[in-house]
């Protein structure tokens, strides 16, 4: 099974540098076919969510989203293995940056800085193009148990300098404060549920749900700047890349550490909520964000 993956994973990578963009995204309709129109695994959980987030429109407009949200998974995947190959010459003619200087400014301020983002778009492939545009980029993420699968998912995943810190590790807050004192940038992705004792309880969408917040913690402690960022495909057909400015986590700062951790939170998970609003049909729908909080 271990040489079965290596040798899938190594034609994946071989045949996705031959084929166009457009052609290689295409490739994965078939996975949000078989995932949302035959086999409807977490159909219902999909348009559940919609539901909660858009009780105004019609259930063909939210089946539509859904739809759609699914078969920008199989887009993803396909796109995925393309990673190794990107080269700058490519980059310049698929991806565009919006905000570039908002980095800029950041990285002047020497603190490092972290980015806010989210399940949307293609983040592994613009984390990639981020890091040859000259940010260095580390992410906090969760690691497979299995070292030599992790070690490969990986090799691909950060083909092109990306960084990842474990979420789960013991160490992990040595890292992120050692990797700000680098000037780099820390990605924390905030849209998905967390419980307790890792959670708090915020509102997405006006519903009650549970959000990380390790985020605001971190922010309190090193007063590195949060810019959000976000990648989207455009009809013009090419990956955009969109920093924002620095967030205001200053005014969310009281005198309880508790309360401050609240509103660091509470406005990072309404900053999430505003870009979906933007593209909603590729956020990643499929996940179970309002679950009860405990």
């Amino acid at each position: 099974m271990k040489l079965l993956i290596k040798f899938f994973v190594s034609v994946m990578v071989f045949f996705s540098s031959l084929i166009p963009r457009q052609w290689l995204r295409k490739s994965g309709s078939w996975v949000g076919f078989l995932w949302f129109d035959v086999f409807g695994f977490r159909k219902k959980i999909v348009l559940d969510n919609l539901d909660i987030a858009f009780p105004e429109k019609t259930t063909a407009e939210k089946k539509k989203i859904g739809r759609e949200s699914v078969y920008q998974l199989g887009y993803n995947f396909a796109e995925f293995f393309f990673i190794p190959s990107v080269t700058p010459s490519w980059i310049e003619k698929n991806v565009v940056f919006h905000g570039w200087e908002n980095i800029e400014k950041a990285r002047a301020q020497g603190k490092g800085m972290f980015f806010l983002t989210l399940h949307l778009g293609n983040g592994d492939l613009a984390s990639n193009a981020i890091v040859m545009n000259g940010q260095d980029v580390s992410i906090i993420t969760k690691r497979f148990k299995t070292k030599w699968f992790d070690d490969l998912w990986f090799s691909v995943r950060g083909a092109k300098g990306v960084k990842y810190i474990d979420a789960h590790a013991p160490n992990n807050a040595f890292e992120i404060l050692k990797a700000l004192k680098r000037n780099e940038a820390l990605v924390f992705v905030l849209d998905q549920f967390m419980g307790r004792p890792f959670g708090i309880e915020t509102t997405f969408f006006g519903r009650k749900t549970g959000t990380a917040y390790g985020l605001a913690l971190f922010v309190q402690k090193t007063k590195a700047p949060v810019l959000p960022i976000y990648t989207y495909e455009g009809e013009d057909k090419k990956l955009h890349v969109v920093v924002e400015p620095a967030m205001d986590t200053a005014s969310c700062v009281t005198d309880d550490k508790d309360q401050t951790t609240l509103n660091m939170t509470q406005a990072f998970s309404d900053k999430l909520e505003q870009i979906v609003r933007r593209h909603p049909e590729q956020w990643m729908w499929v996940h179970r964000r309002w679950k009860d909080f405990r």
